[in-house]
């Protein structure tokens, strides 16, 4: 996984916490009222503690989404780009839902189901006076259905191995602390700015070309090398081929070996070697045919000196 994908996730949770209000500012508010009897600085403990707990119940869902993509998804996609085209298409699809598509709607709706399943201990917490209660709650919050939160599981889920996948979703947790932890007045600041300057907006449209980019880009990048290596060849082979011919002498025989340095000298002394090589051996081989082969090589030898001679003359 890499940084890119942290700060991502990082920008995801903050630029999108104004939505998280709308779900979760009525929990904060519930969750401030019952500790109104405890000091200044415990408060900010308690309060610092059941953020934490959300974190470590965002990160264990990460946990679990990662773990799902390496068992279900990697198998299928070894030896392939199919984890960076699908990465690139669930970065495009998380931006498109940045920028106000409806498309996980149903799936809050699935996840408030099993909000109200955890009601009985949801109840078991309050007051939020001491540091377990406080952490339970943050636990149990981290399952709060919401649409962001689930966007954050899909990237979770195509980051290659369970670890990232925790670390994605505590990074998109932590963007999301400044808004829950802020006054009333910070706030309304934070809303204000985020909304006028469309902020949320922008991050999405980052994200979709992101996505995009991530699917393409490798696409056209490797289209261009190949169309330049193959150039490259082209042009490599021709300039040699050229050199070549340039080199080539006019009356090489067409037998020759194409590897056969073109300077090497002849030697003169092959033939009459490989002459007095050959067997005389009478027993092994018949006389008639003796004196035939003795005459093919001497007229051999005599062909080769005269051709020999043809070539120094030309040469000169």
């Amino acid at each position: 996984m890499t940084t890119a994908l942290l700060v991502a996730a990082l920008l995801m949770g903050f630029f999108g916490s104004p939505h998280c209000l709308g779900m979760c500012g009525g929990l904060v508010t519930a969750f401030g009222l019952s500790m109104k009897d405890v000091s200044p600085t415990k408060r900010r403990a308690l309060v610092a503690t059941y953020h934490l707990g959300r974190l470590t119940s965002y990160a264990f869902l990460g946990l679990m989404a990662g773990l799902i993509g390496t068992t279900v998804l990697e198998p299928l996609m070894k030896g392939n780009s199919t984890p960076r085209i699908l990465l690139g298409l669930v970065l495009v699809f998380v931006g498109v839902t940045m920028l106000g598509a409806p498309f996980l709607k149903n799936l809050e709706r699935f996840g408030m189901r099993f909000w109200q399943y955890l009601s009985p201990l949801r109840q078991k917490v309050f007051p939020l006076n001491t540091f377990p209660r406080a952490l339970t709650a943050g636990l149990l919050w981290g399952f709060l259905p919401c649409g962001l939160v689930y966007g954050a599981l899909l990237i979770a889920v195509v980051a290659h191995n369970p670890l990232s996948g925790a670390a994605l979703m505590f990074v998109f947790g932590l963007g999301t602390v400044p808004m829950l932890v802020a006054t009333h007045e910070t706030v309304g600041w934070l809303r204000d700015k985020i909304g006028r300057f469309r902020l949320r907006q922008l991050n999405g449209a980052v994200m979709v070309l992101s996505g995009l980019a991530v699917v393409f880009v490798p696409i056209v990048m490797s289209s261009m090398h190949g169309g330049h290596d193959m150039s490259n060849m082209q042009g490599d082979h021709m300039q040699m081929s050229d050199s070549e011919m340039m080199d080539m002498p006019m009356d090489m025989p067409m037998d020759m070996p194409m590897d056969m340095p073109m300077d090497m000298p002849m030697d003169t002394n092959m033939d009459h070697s490989s002459h007095h090589m050959m067997p005389t051996d009478n027993s092994t081989t018949p006389q008639g045919m003796d004196h035939s082969m003795h005459d093919m090589s001497d007229g051999a030898i005599n062909m080769n000196h005269d051709e020999h001679s043809e070539m120094m003359e030309q040469a000169q």
